[in-house]
């Protein structure tokens, strides 16, 4: 199968289901924390395949890494945000548990995606 779209690729697909998952998270979370954490994680989770998605449409391979690590980034914040809700109670531990086993798995196929780029410089 060829890459021909950022759609194709299965990182991509990976991070927009953990943005979803996200959403359904976030949805309950207490309204005063609308513009506040909730926002915070939503926007991490989108920063994800969106900087896949910009990467893969930019015409190098270095401007591809470097959104693979502003990917990697927004990942790491959007993990300490999903743990800090766990500590406020906002998420419940199986909850947390189910969308880090996503977050993991979409690190790891960064990593990988990184490490193949930084291959080709």
């Amino acid at each position: 199968m060829s890459i021909s779209s950022y759609q194709d690729l299965k990182v991509w697909q990976v991070s927009m289901d953990v943005v979803e998952q996200i959403y359904r998270l976030t949805h309950n979370f207490p309204k005063h924390e609308v513009y506040g954490l909730t926002s915070q994680i939503q926007r991490a989770a989108v920063s994800l395949p969106s900087n896949i998605a910009e990467g893969h449409a930019r015409d190098s391979t270095k401007e591809f890494l470097y959104h693979v690590s502003i990917a990697l980034g927004s990942l790491a914040e959007l993990e300490t945000q999903l743990i800090l809700a766990k500590r406020l109670a906002y998420l419940e531990k199986q909850d947390l548990n189910v969308v880090l086993l996503k977050t993991n798995e979409t690190g790891r196929m960064l990593r990988g995606l990184q490490k193949a780029l930084k291959a080709k410089l």
